[in-house]
């Protein structure tokens, strides 16, 4: 499509409807066979929808120039897709492997901080590729907490981060332990060897590629975790492990082994999940999620736990209790109203990845 393509579709409207009609194609997903038939999945369905509109929109009209590159928060209390996870500050930026770039922080204490350069491909129906990775625990940091990072194909001295010649996006992940009391890292990205110093105003062009991409990401993403859920199904109520190659496919943690799987309880049910051994590892975590891989709203129920804030047995095992009601055990996800959904274990930098039982039992008897 060319640039008078493009004038002509904002001038004639069609680059609007064209977006509008992709909105509603979209909405058919929420009617996917397997998806729970209520009105209250569906209408998490329709929120799920928005937020990834949302999500699209920040990407691909506000903030997808890799010239002039602006970490952003693409997941977070209220757009959340793909299982994301609780703990997590994520960051994102566009990235273009022709130019070279500085990533300049601040440590902080968080817990865990890993960057990756990924070939992103959720908008066009594909995964999420990584191809450079690197852990703060490689890399050398000041005494007083300050980095610097270079990001290119070509190596360099120091800490450098590898980008392919299709990497498209730069993805940050800091995981907590204890939110109240760690520090959050704080990043800048730049350009190197540009004089630039800000982007050209918006055309006709770039908006309607905009809407493009924002339409095929919100379609492509959604289909891609609803087919995932589905896939669950075999396994409910287990905690099953997962592809561990697929998950990295579409844009997992090189450090992270993740386990996926579906959950239904009756209302007079509870599941019982217990990890008897607990390996040497950075942190773990349990969350539980709805249908559309969303974590459930952390922000008024405790739907997860991890290595911090977890009570153990007195053996060092652990038992987590997923109820509708407040079982007499310190560790409970509560389901906020859901009768099934999805859930999530992951094992974070650790040495083994031990199985973890799941059982469901009368809340009753617990």
């Amino acid at each position: 499509m060319t640039a008078s393509d493009s004038e002509e579709r904002i001038m004639n409207g069609q680059a609007w409807a064209d977006f509008c009609d992709g909105l509603k194609e979209a909405g058919q997903l929420v009617f996917a066979d397997k998806a729970p038939a209520t009105p209250f999945d569906r209408a998490e369905g329709y929120r799920y929808l928005s937020r990834m509109l949302r999500a699209g929109l920040e990407s691909f009209v506000e903030g997808g120039d890799p010239a002039f590159p602006v970490l952003r928060c693409p997941a977070h209390e209220t757009i959340k897709l793909g299982a994301d996870n609780p703990d997590n500050h994520y960051q994102s930026a566009p990235l273009n492997p022709d130019y070279d770039y500085r990533l300049k922080g601040q440590r902080g204490t968080v817990d865990y901080l890993g960057f990756g350069t990924v070939i992103n491909k959720y908008s066009s129906g594909g995964g999420m590729k990584t191809d450079g990775f690197l852990d703060s625990r490689e890399m050398d940091i000041g005494e007083d907490g300050t980095f610097e990072v270079i990001i290119s194909q070509r190596e360099q001295p120091g800490n450098w981060l590898r980008m392919g010649p299709e990497t498209n996006a730069l993805n940050v992940r800091q995981t907590f332990q204890d939110r109240k009391r760690e520090v959050r890292a704080e990043l800048t990205l730049e350009r190197v060897g540009w004089e630039e110093d800000r982007p050209a105003p918006l055309t006709p062009e770039k908006l309607d590629r905009g809407l493009q991409g924002t339409v095929q990401f919100v379609k492509n993403t959604t289909a891609l975790f609803e087919g995932w859920a589905e896939s669950f199904l075999p396994t409910t109520n287990q905690v099953a492990p997962a592809d561990q190659d697929y998950c990295q496919a579409i844009g997992g943690d090189p450090n992270i082994y993740y386990c996926h799987s579906a959950w239904e309880l009756a209302d007079d049910e509870a599941l019982v999940v217990e990890a008897a051994h607990i390996p040497v590892c950075q942190t773990w975590n349990f969350v539980l999620q709805n249908w559309w891989m969303e974590s459930l709203d952390f922000r008024y129920f405790n739907i997860h736990f991890n290595k911090h804030t977890a009570h153990y047995e007195p053996d060092g095992s652990v038992k987590i209790i997923v109820a509708h009601q407040k079982p007499d055990h310190p560790n409970w996800v509560e389901t906020t109203g859901h009768n099934r959904g999805t859930m999530c274990w992951r094992w974070i930098g650790a040495e083994s990845h031990p199985p973890v039982s799941a059982k469901v039992v009368k809340f009753t008897e617990l």
